[in-house]
């Protein structure tokens, strides 16, 4: 899973710098976790978040983005609250999901908004 800076964030997600509306830059689907190291529900999302990286491995890319250190990302997005999950498909708008989901509730999404064809 990797780390996301606002740099790599503009190249391989969205690039709000230069579009104003959503275009997405990535090749694969992504589901992308705002978290913060003090946030304990973000601690409960972490194992899931790795074991469907193994399971979508090549199908989706999970990052994850630290919004102590990428304030202006959180911003960007209007994190209030985290853990916050977006899901952003390939095609289509990103679809934000609030809180610790359980993992068949990510699932359901990852299944639903990101590999719908």
């Amino acid at each position: 899973m990797e780390h996301l800076t606002k740099e790599t964030f503009l190249e391989k997600v969205f690039n709000y710098e230069q579009n104003k509306e959503w275009k997405f830059e990535g090749d694969l689907p992504c589901l992308i976790d705002f978290y913060a190291d003090w946030c304990q529900p973000c601690k409960m999302v972490a194992p899931i978040l790795e074991e469907l990286s193994k399971e979508y491995d090549g199908k989706i890319n999970i990052y994850k983005i630290d919004t102590e250190a990428e304030n202006e990302l959180a911003g960007a997005f209007g994190i209030r609250s985290i853990p916050s999950l977006l899901f952003c498909p390939k095609d289509g708008q990103p679809q934000m999901a609030m809180g610790a989901l359980p993992k068949d509730t990510m699932k359901k999404a990852i299944e639903d908004v990101l590999l719908k064809n």
